[in-house]
């Protein structure tokens, strides 16, 4: 078992294409995309909240009051295209905002008064525009209905029967939990793709080659030298995540916390717990992926088969965006488990050593029972002599 081990460690070492991929590749790949993309995000929303509001206004001289309000508010008035719609719909114009006709009727006659916001919320980038315009709209709307209160000798807080106020008790790492909330997804997949060249070569590949046969052919129990090759793929595997999860560390370092107020539950003792609550995902992983090697003739068709397996490791983390909600019983259900812990890990929630338990011990068994099976299919002669 030790010898099939160190021999698939050494001739994966020795091939730098191997290395490349799965160490360094694998790892980076994650931690650099996720860091890029939430940092492009923030910077992006945070400066565009910035930046002087220039808003089209089309029947800007009915509303005298409320053009010259905005403008005190530092938004910047500008005629309005011909065709407000056409300009929204080819993206020259993120909003125009329409005071309709009837509006100085209205107004006149103490009734609400209707101006139209022109956008395209299925355009993201729009959604920061779209809610600053509301948010003038909204203050405008408090002033002058205060102002016609008074002049009728009603206090205002009259229209007030309940005042509501939200109390927050989310903190700046409970507020970056969320920004972390996919670590999960980035985590396994690092686990699956660090074992999934291995998994093939070491199995698919190797019988390819014609080299698996004579080494099945000593007198050894099979499953000892299936052990030694599920070794080192999980070896591989727990190198990934390893790697992965240091990358992570440092990654998040880049991103402007400060500007979103957040702060990051993500240091080296987090990336160990998360390492401990992974670990027996890696030879689950190995497991899995071996079995379905077994099945291809040959290296090319294994790696179809790996395509597929990028699928398992994100219907748990689907599931949790869907329905956030964490409850006892998911810590028993492999993977879902992982997502769970490490989603409560960077929040900053105690740790429960209860669900710790499940998690390691479910996914553990699954795993063992999935080598089982593996080990058990390299018994059958006709799957390792037989390629046409």
């Amino acid at each position: 078992m030790i010898a099939v081990f160190l021999k698939e460690i050494l001739d994966n070492f020795r091939d730098r294409r191997v290395i490349i991929n799965t160490l360094i590749i694998g790892p980076l790949m994650g931690p650099l995309l996720f860091a890029l993309l939430i940092s492009f995000m923030a910077r992006q929303t945070a400066e565009r909240m910035e930046e002087p509001l220039e808003l089209p206004v089309v029947g800007a001289e009915l509303a005298p009051n409320l053009i010259g309000f905005l403008e005190r508010q530092g938004v910047t008035i500008k005629p309005a295209p011909e065709d407000p719609e056409a300009a929204i719909r080819s993206e020259e114009e993120e909003v125009v905002l329409r005071i309709t006709p009837q509006f100085v009727e209205d107004w006149q006659e103490g009734r609400s008064a209707l101006v139209e916001i022109i956008a395209d919320r299925s355009l993201r980038y729009s959604g920061t525009t779209i809610s600053r315009v509301n948010q003038y709209l909204n203050s405008y709307n408090a002033q002058i209905a205060q102002l016609r209160l008074q002049l009728r000798g009603v206090d205002p807080e009259v229209t007030r029967p309940v005042a509501s106020q939200v109390v927050d008790l989310s903190t700046p790492t409970s507020r970056g939990g969320e920004i972390l909330s996919f670590l999960p997804y980035f985590i396994l997949i690092t686990v699956f793709v660090g074992s999934m060249h291995m998994a093939v070569d070491t199995t698919a590949g190797e019988r390819e080659r014609k080299s698996l046969e004579p080494l099945l052919i000593n007198p050894l129990p099979r499953w000892q030298i299936m052990a030694g090759k599920l070794g080192a793929t999980t070896a591989f595997a727990l190198a990934s995540l390893a790697l992965g999860l240091i990358a992570f560390v440092y990654a998040m370092r880049f991103l402007p916390t400060a500007e979103m107020n957040i702060q990051l539950n993500l240091d080296l003792q987090v990336a160990s717990w998360a390492f401990i609550i992974v670990a027996p995902a890696a030879l689950l992983a190995a497991a899995l992926l071996t079995i379905l090697a077994s099945f291809a003739k040959s290296f090319r068709e294994a790696q179809s088969y790996m395509g597929l397996v990028v699928l398992v490791p994100m219907v748990p983390s689907l599931w949790l965006l869907v329905d956030p909600r964490t409850e006892g019983w998911m810590t028993l259900v492999p993977l879902l488990s992982q997502n769970v812990l490490i989603i409560d890990l960077v929040r900053d929630e105690p740790m429960n050593y209860l669900w710790l338990f499940n998690c390691l011990a479910t996914t553990t068994l699954l795993a063992l029972v999935l080598a089982v099976i593996a080990g058990n299919l390299y018994n059958r002669p006709k799957l390792i002599f037989n390629t046409d």
